[in-house]
Order: C-alpha cells, then structure tokens, then sequence
C-alpha cells in the first residue's frame, strides 16, 4: 500500500517541471535562432534579394554587409568564419546582413529558359534597399571575389553609405581579349562546374583535388539552381572596368586580401597599386589559396578585428594569442621618426571612426 502511494506521489511531481523545462526549450530554440539567423526576402527595384539577419540590429554601429563568390552563397562562403571562436567578440557588438545574389541561396527556384539576369551594376544597386529595410545608414563591407566586386560598386556609387571595404580576390578590371578567348575555350572544354572551382581554387588547390575542392564540386554539380549559378558567372564575366585610379577611389579606409597563390592574386596587386596608400592596406596571405576566409580564418578575424579597430571600434579588444605573438613583426615596419605605418594604423583605435593619418605607402603582411 505504501509503496503504490509513493508511487503516485513521484507521478504527481513531474508537472511542476514543466514550465521550467518550457522555458530551457524556448532558451535553446532562441538560441538556434540566433545562429541560423533571420531570413527576409527584401523587394529591391531591380528584384528580390535574399538576405539573412544575424544579432540584435542596433543600428548605433554599422551593420557588418557581407556578398558572397560565384559558386557559392552566404552560407558556404562566410560561417565558417563568422562562426569562428575568436571572430565571436566582434559578431557580438555588430549586426551581420548576409547578402545573396539574385537565385544563388540555398534551395532557390531555378529561373526559367530567357530569363534575363540582372547585370553587376544592377545588382549593386540593390544593395541601399537593404540597407533601408533595415534602417542601417552605414555598413562595413565584405566581399569575395564577385561579392567584392558587387561592394566596390556599391561604395564607389554610395560613399556615404560605406565606412569601410574588406575585399577578397578583388579584380576590378573588366575581361579583356585574351581573358574572353580563354574563357570560350575553357567553356567548351570544360564543365561550368571546374569553371567554377578554377575561379575559386588556386592550382595547387586543384591539382590536389583537396577535400574542400571536392566538396565544393559536389556541391555545386549537384544544386538545384545550377542555371541561375551559370547566368551569375556570365553576368560576371561580362563585368565592366571600375576604373578605380589614385584621385578616382574609395572614399573609405579598405583591406585588400588575396592568397599568394590565388587566381587572382596578380588583379589584387594591380588594384592595390591604384588605391589610395593613405587609407588602403594590403594583406597577402601564405598557404590561404583561393579561399582564406574557409582555410584561414584565424588570421583573417585578427587583421579583420586590426580593421575595425584603426575605424575606431572596439579599441578595448584583446588581441589573439596570435596577435600578440606578430606585434614585434607588425611593429617593426615603423619609420626611424616614429610615424605610423598602416600596420600600426589597423592595430590601434583612432577617433571619431577616421584613420589616422599614415605615411604614403600600403601595408603589404604576408601571413
């Protein structure tokens, strides 16, 4: 008899954890939406874009605007850095807009035969209604290869709207007659799936067929919008010069990196060489390939945070055990006189989100 009752008495107490355990499933289902993050499909003059929204979106600072590579989307391109460990303490004092191209998110709809696809200069100018949807005057730019370019544009047309441009794998050239020749050749020969990949991937990359190479062929062989990827890559290479000249540049302080052994490694040097030496550095990156923010992260979130931090935030941040162990390096490109040099510059906060002003030449970090 005593033991059915203690029996039902321990049936009893089970109820009374209900509503705590309702509160720990709406923490853990809160904090899964905060990873994933908030998708909006934003109305734009031109078209919808697909955007996704992660933090708090305070619009005191601006927003962190990233624009993905041909080839791949928001998501393939940038969580594995901004998910990264060190990267955490600026994702927590920034919102981030992950922007897609026109059809290139995951599981889009693949657009019908004659579909018209936007052109770069279209697609840029898309961007400012994100920007509005979400009430952010300002933004600091991020982009990979053609998401560079797509930002380049942006800025040079809405410098008011740009604090400041990381670009990886820029090339702000247009294609010339050799490069349209190769490329019709390279269509014919080739599948638009190594295409693809050639762009991404540095020889060695390819020659190893790395695991990150054959993820990415899988991957891009296999989606469901592979016509829309393909008009992406011929609106591309269709692309027109920037005309980006040292008096006709960015009015932004800017980070320029590339792999030492990317495709596109000798365009980044080209384009460095026309920006402006005063608010332009220069980060050449060893043993990064084609993709530095996939195989690199650690160093990119350390000269991303020296970034941010020569803009005049987040000038308490703790350098990286890495940081610390390069500031003698970095340090050491001082002039005799004790001016600044650009490497310094990124390594410190300055007032009011200016740069501080910095002798006439790059800063050129192989890391």
């Amino acid at each position: 008899m005593t033991t059915e009752m203690q029996e039902i008495a321990i049936t009893e107490e089970k109820p009374l954890l209900t509503g705590q355990a309702d509160a720990k499933d709406a923490e853990v289902a809160a904090r899964i939406l905060l990873d994933q993050g908030q998708e909006h499909s934003i109305e734009t003059p031109h078209g919808v874009l697909h955007v996704t929204l992660h933090g708090t979106r305070t619009t005191r600072r601006p927003a962190i605007l990233t624009f993905h590579d041909v080839g791949l989307d928001s998501k393939s391109c940038f969580s594995p850095l901004f998910k990264f460990e060190e990267m955490q303490e600026i994702v927590k004092n920034f919102t981030l807009i992950h922007v897609d191209a026109p059809g290139q998110e995951e599981g889009a709809a693949a657009y019908p035969t004659g579909y018209q696809y936007p052109s770069m200069d279209t697609i840029a100018e898309m961007i400012p209604s994100v920007l509005q949807f979400f009430n952010f005057r300002t933004v600091i730019g991020v982009g990979v290869g053609v998401g560079a370019y797509v930002l380049s544009k942006f800025a040079l047309a809405n410098p008011d709207s740009v604090e400041g441009l990381v670009l990886v794998n820029i090339d702000t050239n247009a294609r010339g007659w050799i490069d349209w020749a190769a490329q019709k050749l390279s269509s014919v020969t080739s599948s638009l799936t190594e295409q693809i990949l050639s762009h991404l991937f540095s020889q060695e990359e390819m020659s190893a067929n790395t695991d990150l190479v054959q993820s990415h062929r899988e991957r891009i062989s296999k989606a469901s919008n592979l016509v829309n990827i393909e008009l992406f890559w011929k609106t591309y290479n269709s692309r027109r010069d920037l005309n980006i000249e040292r008096n006709n540049s960015f009015k932004c302080p800017v980070m320029l990196v590339v792999g030492d052994q990317a495709p596109y490694e000798e365009a980044a040097v080209e384009c460095n060489s026309k920006m402006d030496p005063t608010t332009t550095s220069f980060l050449k990156m060893a043993d990064a390939g084609g993709l530095p923010q996939l195989t690199q992260p650690a160093k990119l979130t350390e000269a991303f945070k020296y970034f941010i931090q020569g803009m005049g935030y987040m000038a308490s941040s703790c350098m990286t055990r890495l940081s610390r162990s390069r500031t003698t390096s970095l340090s050491s490109s001082y002039s005799m006189d004790g001016s600044r040099s650009r490497s310094r510059t990124l390594s410190q906060g300055s007032q009011g989100g200016q740069m501080p002003p910095s002798p006439s030449q790059t800063m050129e970090v192989s890391c």
